[in-house]
């Protein structure tokens, strides 16, 4: 006769929870490390002021030797002077177009940068987006409170400016075949001297507009207050042929 006695059942006692442990299930991959950059972020830093610096020391330079002279009387062998200038220090640095526009801001919003005469610091602005190695440049110059003369002075075939913003007196003077675009007004001679590209206002213009031209084309589009002394070329305003057109005389409010 089979005994009705259960079997006998075997219990476990649960493990001590002091010898519990918790395994990182991410344990094996210890041995995988990530190696530092070559270039951690605060040597791009000291390298970018580094550029910075060269770019400002570049601009005293140009005070220095010209500022005495110019005073700024602007007379076009006198800007020819200072821009060749501005060109033997511009050669030197190794900048892009980010660089360029760094400085026009530090130009009111730094003291690292001593003062900011319009004149010298269009020639410099301009021998720098020449020496660009980028074909297309855009500045925000609309946060500065000062105009800046000679922007896109002797603007290459090839080159592409585009400013944000108003500019002063000279702007595209001497141009060689750029392309030059102004988001805001210029004020007088615009274009003057100009040999050739094109030249675009988004608003008003003011007086001696393509004095002495020789070549290009001047579009504005708002008024053009005053026409220069045009060799050749043409100039538009709102879309409309101004020049050459019916005869207006240089200078005469329109």
């Amino acid at each position: 006769m089979k005994s009705s006695t259960p079997p006998h059942k075997i219990s476990i006692p649960p493990p001590n929870k002091e010898n519990w442990t918790t395994q990182n299930p991410f344990e094996e991959f210890k041995m995988f490390t990530t190696s530092t950059p070559n270039l951690p972020m605060d040597q791009i830093v000291q390298s970018t002021e580094a550029v910075m610096d060269r770019i400002r020391w570049g601009y005293e330079k140009l005070l220095e030797e010209e500022a005495k002279e110019l005073v700024w009387m602007v007379q076009y062998n006198t800007i020819i002077k200072a821009y060749e200038v501005a060109e033997k220090y511009v050669k030197e640095i190794n900048y892009t177009a980010e660089d360029i526009e760094d400085f026009c801001f530090a130009l009111e919003n730094t003291q690292r940068i001593p003062y900011l005469i319009p004149g010298p610091a269009g020639i410099y602005i301009s021998a720098l987006c020449n020496y660009a190695n980028e074909e297309e440049i855009i500045l925000k110059l609309s946060e500065l409170k000062t105009e800046i003369n000679l922007v896109g002075f002797r603007l290459p075939k090839g080159k592409r400016l585009m400013i944000e913003g108003d500019t002063g007196d000279f702007t595209g003077i001497g141009l060689e075949g750029g392309e030059l675009v102004i988001d805001g007004n210029a004020k007088n001679w615009t274009g003057a001297g100009m040999r050739g590209g094109k030249i675009l206002i988004k608003k008003n213009i003011g007086l001696h507009t393509g004095e002495w031209m020789m070549e290009g084309e001047i579009y504005v589009g708002g008024r053009v207050r005053g026409l220069g002394n045009i060799v050749e070329g043409k100039v538009y305003e709102r879309e409309k042929l101004l020049y050459p057109g019916k005869v207006r005389y240089p200078n005469v409010y329109y």
